[in-house]
């Protein structure tokens, strides 16, 4: 059923950007340290002219697409033209770079299966094409906000989170979902770097896992996701910092315990647990009271001027998740916000 209320963050129609426009993090205490747009910037935007940076030809689900809009969930701002999206993206089991989606072509994301374990009723192995094809698909435009304080706005296909929470049937005691993503160094070669506390892991409460703004991506610009960007299966938490979206996801297990997340075992004086936006808590090394808004390869390069706005509490979504976080800061304080 469609959510009838319009909120302060819905986007109309006109701030999508087409499908046509589409075809066209560091190291860890290294790159990010000269600043959160430094070292995207240290280059002039090459541009995707070299390769498709599309969705895989012949992905078996390109017939669902496009799906239908929900209309509860759009934003008040321009959309991000699909070229940026595709290609200025961070995705560390390809590399440190912003612009790892070459390499990423390289993945097969086909067969692929994802793991539902831990505290259910069943576990069970589900192909990713069942799983895509049981759900009711649908396209929300979200907020993006990256933890190097810059921003997009994109349009997301996939199902709601809780969708796949009541398919996988929990136990009373499951208190938390753990996501883990894909392990193969021989494709994702970022994934040889020793140092990083392979695989990729993250996590959510249960109560955020059930929440109306958990989104599970399949797609983005009403086609079939692209493989640098999560294919075929990732996790859109709008108002929670880009990191905590992991893609390519494999296995989604239950448990009681809080998980240990990628970047919290890498850097825990820098990435927490829960990585809410907010624009009082600053990151370390920077501010976090305003974001770049990345819409146009214009804003991408040493010679960018992106226009830069205020960041919202938890990105603009709060009036739909603040009361998840009700009475929480006493015991987490900024950890809540990292």
């Amino acid at each position: 059923m469609w959510i009838k209320r319009k909120p302060d963050w819905n986007l109309p129609e006109s701030a999508v950007t087409s499908p046509e426009a589409f075809r066209q993090r560091r190291q860890i205490l290294k790159t990010m340290a000269a600043g959160p747009l430094v070292a995207a910037g240290s280059t002039l935007w090459p541009g995707a002219a070299r390769a498709d940076y599309g969705p895989p030809d012949g992905d078996p689900t390109h017939d669902l697409y496009p799906v239908e809009r929900n209309p509860a969930f759009t934003v008040e701002r321009t959309k991000t033209e699909r070229e940026v999206a595709a290609t200025y993206t961070n995705y560390y089991e390809f590399g440190s770079s912003k612009t790892i989606w070459p390499r990423a072509q390289d993945m097969e994301i086909r067969p692929w299966t994802v793991r539902i374990d831990g505290m259910v009723e069943e576990e069970r192995d589900i192909d990713i094409d069942d799983l895509i094809r049981r759900m009711a698909l649908e396209e929300r435009i979200y907020r993006l906000r990256c933890v190097e304080a810059w921003s997009m706005v994109i349009p997301w296909s996939g199902f709601p989170l809780k969708d796949l929470v009541d398919l996988a049937r929990p136990l009373s005691g499951a208190k938390y979902l753990r996501m883990e993503t894909f392990h193969d160094p021989d494709v994702a070669r970022g994934q040889r770097a020793s140092w990083y506390p392979w695989p990729y892991v993250e996590g959510l409460t249960m109560a955020e896992a059930r929440n109306e703004l958990a989104f599970m991506g399949t797609g983005m610009y009403g086609e079939p996701m692209p493989q640098q960007n999560g294919s075929p299966l990732r996790l859109v938490a709008p108002w929670k910092y880009g990191f905590k979206s992991i893609k390519g996801i494999v296995r989604i297990t239950f448990t009681g315990e809080r998980p240990a997340t990628f970047w919290e075992a890498l850097a825990p004086d820098e990435y927490g647990f829960w990585a809410n936006v907010n624009p009082r808590v600053n990151h370390p090394r920077w501010s976090q009271a305003s974001e770049k808004v990345l819409q146009s390869t214009s804003d991408i390069g040493i010679f960018s001027r992106p226009e830069e706005v205020a960041t919202q509490p938890f990105n603009g979504y709060g009036e739909y998740v603040a009361d998840l976080y009700a009475g929480l800061e006493e015991e987490y304080g900024d950890r809540l916000y990292r």
